[in-house]
């Protein structure tokens, strides 16, 4: 029998996160250090006492609940697995900034989850936003003057960059009020122009909820295949500093009443991490989930009962 092809080592560094598609994600050293590893450092500045985790917030769910998932062959790579949470994947769970999100920081619900600034992933991350930075104008970026003036990112402790906070939140947005419209204006950028606001945003800010994983996985036949897992990120994907935030929409039954489910209304953003072939498989293993008569085995706990 012909032995199955090893994954190639120099795709992913082990058990990593990173913003870079699937296909053809190269291991660098700095990518060692994860997204994941540098929200989490950003996490843990929340001022003390601004936590509303334990108990705080009445309407969210516990951490540890049954989940469906499933794991199938990436069609586009038969070097790598995906292994999907359809228990995340086809909830209701939809962003809710602006219409009851209470944010991550006490008494800054208007922040959202933008209080902290976003960390870029890497080089090509900053790049890629600053191009678009380029093209805001004063009438959708508040900021615009101070940004042009004094620079839009900073260098943490640690010396890695990420977007300026300014007044107390992330320079990119614009404050309740604001002619231009409140919130994310690289996000407003890119609705004006007809794009994907995965297009214009750092790639934190873009692949929030969602968490992508790799693992490399040693089968019985001494073979490797790598683990591309999709799944929700909770307050456990911050890191220990999750526990700390305020609040948090993953969780929230007030989240959780969209009428298109997570694998739907994240079509773009699935897309782009999973590649059209392997999205395109998720909905189908989505949609056949959700056909079935019988009760939904697992559903999410903030979601609201099934008619």
């Amino acid at each position: 029998m012909a032995k199955t092809k090893k994954a190639k080592q120099d795709k992913v560094p082990k058990s990593s996160e990173l913003s870079t598609s699937v296909k053809g994600a190269k291991a660098r050293e700095d990518a060692r250090e994860t997204k994941g590893s540098k929200a989490a450092k950003a996490v843990r500045k929340l001022p003390k006492g601004a936590a509303g985790a334990a108990g705080a917030v009445p309407d969210e769910v516990g951490l540890d609940f049954t989940r469906a998932w499933v794991e199938f062959p990436d069609p586009a790579d038969d070097e790598q697995v995906f292994r999907c949470d359809l228990t995340w994947l086809t909830s209701r769970w939809t962003c809710i900034f602006g219409q009851g999100c209470q944010g991550i920081q006490a008494g800054r619900a208007d922040d959202g989850c933008c209080t902290l600034g976003a960390h870029f992933s890497d080089e090509e991350d900053e790049q890629r936003v600053a191009t678009h930075v380029a093209r805001l104008t004063p009438e959708i970026w508040q900021f615009h003057d101070v940004g042009h003036a004094s620079g839009w990112t900073q260098t943490d402790e640690d010396g890695d960059r990420q977007t300026r906070r300014w007044e107390g939140s992330c320079i990119f947005q614009n404050r309740p009020g604001f002619e231009g419209g409140a919130g994310c204006s690289l996000h407003i950028l890119a609705l004006r122009e007809g794009r994907e606001p995965l297009e214009t945003k750092p790639d934190v800010c873009w692949q929030l909820p969602i968490r992508r994983t790799y693992d490399w996985i040693d089968r019985p036949d001494d073979t490797q295949v790598l683990q591309v897992t999709i799944g929700e990120y909770d307050r456990r994907g911050w890191g220990p500093g999750g526990h700390d935030l305020h609040w948090w929409c993953t969780s929230a039954t007030s989240a959780h009443g969209a009428g298109e489910p997570v694998y739907v209304s994240y079509r773009p953003e699935l897309t782009e991490l999973m590649g059209k072939e392997g999205y395109a498989k998720l909905v189908e293993l989505c949609e056949a989930r959700l056909a079935s008569q019988l009760p939904l085995v697992a559903p999410h706990p903030a979601d609201p009962p099934r008619d």
